[in-house]
């Protein structure tokens, strides 16, 4: 099923999807494991929260003693920058304090800090708040010295700035951890930090299907697919909506990324693999314009492959850097030219495409992978190109 809420979200510019405390909890336990100072002594930011009803602040600022962590930053982004409508709310947090200002409420960003002083234990209780100078936009720079100031950047940032957004955070060279969609792996800005291991996904690609669960507005939920709607103190109704097709994004290390896949060699992928597209061949089929075989499902990867191979783009949620090397990818020709029989589709193979009932937008040169199966131009969804990584093969 298409994800209707991102495309209603997209079409709004609507970036209100809060994450779910289980969600943050799950990801962030990965890291641990794998070192248990992953965030001992460091400052955290968390750009684009709005703290105030954002699970990430409450998070870390409850597990603050128990990371070690030494400064948590979050801020907000004021609710007349945003260029959508919202129903806005105040909280109670922030009319019960002092420094409320009707005045400010509105068109300024708010900043949460809690931080480390001496040994003295610290809980949630001691976060401190205040407005903003300006709106809390992550571009501007109240926020990039913030940014600069951090050690791990961590948030939900917004869907449709996700690429210029990773950009800001490359830019600083900072750890983070980070939610954007799947598809963002196929980017041109995104691709080229993913194959040379700067960038990566996360732990959780395993739960609910590769899917998250949000708490959205009412004004973009799609009821088909609300599983859960809850009343908030202020009487507010937020629907609790699955998201497909979402993941972390990361240069954290944590333990599944160093596991290598167990796989069959060639042969007994024809004779045993469980998909019978495959249980049966003698061979794979090669594209047509790259110098690569078509391996339509990750756990097929032949062992004893030495070539390029061409695998959908969930490989990344079980590549391991010890075992493959990624050598580029068909949705932009991102890959060497020694790997192309052909700079992109051929004239001929478009042509073949479309006599044969093809749909689609296709013309010569499209980095698109095609192939002829059974003697029909076939075009091939989103692939990322890879290969055995030397002798660390995973027999």
């Amino acid at each position: 099923m298409a994800n209707k809420n991102l495309t209603k979200a997209k079409k709004a510019k609507n970036d209100e999807f809060y994450t779910q405390w289980s969600d943050i909890e799950r990801e962030v336990q990965a890291y641990l494991e794998y070192n248990p100072d992953a965030f001992r002594g460091k400052t955290i930011l968390l750009p684009c929260d709005d703290p105030e009803w954002s699970n990430f602040t409450k998070y870390f600022a409850l597990h603050f003693n128990d990371y070690g962590i030494k400064k948590l930053i979050s801020t907000s982004y004021a609710v007349e920058s945003k260029n959508y409508e919202v129903n806005y709310q105040l909280s109670l947090f922030e009319q019960n304090d002092p420094k409320f200002d009707e005045t400010k409420t509105r068109v300024r960003g708010k900043l949460f800090v809690l931080e480390r002083k001496g040994n003295k234990k610290i809980n949630i209780d001691n976060l401190q708040w205040d407005y903003m100078d300006g709106d809390g936009d992550f571009r501007s720079d109240e926020v990039k010295q913030l940014r600069n100031e951090a050690d791990i950047i961590i948030t939900n940032p917004p869907f449709s700035l996700f690429r210029e957004f990773l950009a800001w955070i490359v830019e600083a060279d900072k750890q983070f951890l980070i939610i954007g969609n799947l598809n963002a792996i196929t980017y041109k800005e995104v691709f080229p930090l993913l194959k040379h291991n700067k960038v990566w996904l996360g732990n959780n690609y395993k739960v609910n299907g590769g899917a998250m669960f949000y708490e959205i507005p009412e004004e973009i939920a799609n009821l088909e697919q609300v599983r859960e709607i809850k009343i908030k103190e202020t009487g507010e109704r937020v629907y609790i909506t699955r998201v497909q097709g979402v993941r972390w994004f990361t240069n954290l290390d944590h333990g599944r990324r160093h596991q290598p896949l167990p796989l069959m060699t060639m042969a007994d992928n024809f004779k045993f693999s469980k998909h019978k597209e495959i249980k049966g061949l003698e061979n794979f089929i090669r594209y047509d314009n790259y110098n690569a075989i078509e391996v339509s499902y990750v756990d097929a990867i032949p062992s004893d492959y030495s070539g390029m191979i061409g695998v959908p783009v969930s490989i990344l949620d079980k590549y391991c850097p010890e075992q493959f090397i990624i050598l580029g990818t068909s949705d932009n020709g991102l890959v060497d030219d020694e790997y192309k029989i052909t700079q992109g589709l051929t004239q001929k193979f478009v042509d073949d495409y479309y006599d044969a009932g093809g749909k689609g937008a296709y013309k010569e040169g499209n980095p698109t992978a095609g192939m002829y199966v059974n003697g029909i131009a076939t075009m091939v969804y989103k692939r990322i190109f890879i290969k055995h990584k030397g002798d660390n093969q995973c027999q």
